[in-house]
């Protein structure tokens, strides 16, 4: 980076706030997203370490504790053959039935494990943000140096800082694809990895989450009478427990016991949550890359979205300044847009195109040939 741009000149030219050095889609990843994700974790652990996580129904030869101690560390069942039947006439609890040998059961040990690998999954989408902070090395921050907050500057303070950022461009033309494609990587890093946890977390709930969300939607339009609810399915809040122990003669007893999960009542409405934002998510991080790949191919697409954020530029300035930069010297622009005020971004647009009629400036402000 120059070192035209470590002076405190500065200081009174960009917005009063934290430098911005991603995009809107971007900042969804790591910062709302993973929120989400960690607020769901502290629900589910207050849930869990501090409440009463199940509570099972037990004979008077097996203490409450013991039963209840047992059964959450060993996971409990439902049985498929028993989701349509009617409750209340064919069944207590859709899932819950007389097991007979060779009837299917469908083991939940999961929610041990949701708190966990809720809050795994918010530090895997800090991975991409982590990858870009170290990518981007301040960069931004040293070009405009400090968070200040003066909009409005003095005309020889506005002529001279504007100088040195024209200086630096003209000094660094073309020279940024390297900083704007490594962006590019990250925001295909951030959909990658929502993608991914789409699956891990289908794989976490036994190839239920990649179509749970769609179930949901049908299960509220169909007739109740003709329905079966894929929350009640995927996060039973009935099920059964089996627990052995020796009797009084040594022989093994069996106790089949009722487990009721309240836990089970925040997983649902989570993973609904997650399932929804997951998909707009990803659909919002695809168009957001489909739209950087239109940037970099397209200048008359280049034209226009920085037209978008310099409104305040004459349109003659902005066809110049686009056909004689880059895609990486244009992104160098958007996050100048982001971090300075609008009247100070135009001007330094009107300057850069004013010394394009300059011979060209080296890193040192020096004039070399053109030629």
């Amino acid at each position: 980076m120059d070192k035209l741009f470590l002076s405190g000149t500065f200081k009174n030219f960009i917005k009063p706030r934290v430098f911005v050095t991603d995009g809107t889609t971007f900042r969804l990843h790591y910062r709302l997203t993973a929120l989400i994700l960690t607020v769901g974790s502290i629900l589910v652990s207050a849930t869990q370490f501090y409440g009463d996580p199940m509570q099972c129904i037990q004979s008077d030869d097996v203490p409450n504790k013991v039963l209840n101690t047992f059964c959450w560390v060993e996971g409990t069942f439902s049985l498929p053959k028993a989701l349509h039947k009617e409750v209340g006439v064919e069944v207590v609890y859709p899932g819950i039935d007389q097991r007979d040998p060779g009837d299917e059961a469908v083991y939940h040990a999961y929610y041990q494990w949701v708190c966990f690998v809720l809050l795994l999954q918010a530090a895997l989408f800090y991975i991409p943000r982590f990858t870009w902070r170290s990518w981007e090395g301040g960069r931004l921050k040293h070009l405009l140096q400090q968070q200040l907050n003066k909009p409005v500057l003095g005309h020889c303070e506005r002529k001279q800082c504007c100088e040195q950022l024209v200086r630096y461009f003209r000094a660094n033309m073309r020279h940024h694809s390297s900083y704007a494609f490594k962006y590019l990587i990250c925001e295909v890093m951030n959909l990658a990895n929502v993608i991914g946890q789409i699956y891990f977390v289908d794989y976490f709930l036994g190839g239920e989450f990649t179509t749970y969300g769609i179930e949901v939607l049908h299960f509220t339009v169909r007739p109740q009478e003709n329905r079966t609810d894929p929350m009640v399915r995927i996060f039973p809040r009935l099920t059964k427990c089996l627990f052995h122990r020796y009797g009084p003669s040594g022989d093994v007893m069996k106790y089949d016991s009722l487990c009721l999960l309240p836990l089970n009542i925040v997983n649902e409405k989570i993973y609904v949550l997650l399932w929804f934002w997951f998909i707009i998510l990803a659909v919002c991080s695809a168009i957001s890359i489909l739209y950087k790949v239109l940037l970099i191919s397209s200048r008359t697409a280049r034209f226009y979205a920085l037209r978008s954020i310099a409104r305040l530029t004459p349109k003659d300035h902005i066809e110049r300044i686009v056909r004689k930069t880059s895609y990486g010297d244009w992104f160098v622009f958007f996050l100048l847009a982001k971090n300075m005020e609008v009247i100070n971004f135009r001007n330094v647009l009107a300057d850069l195109h004013k010394d394009f009629d300059i011979p060209l400036l080296n890193n040192d402000g020096m004039a070399t040939s053109s030629a």
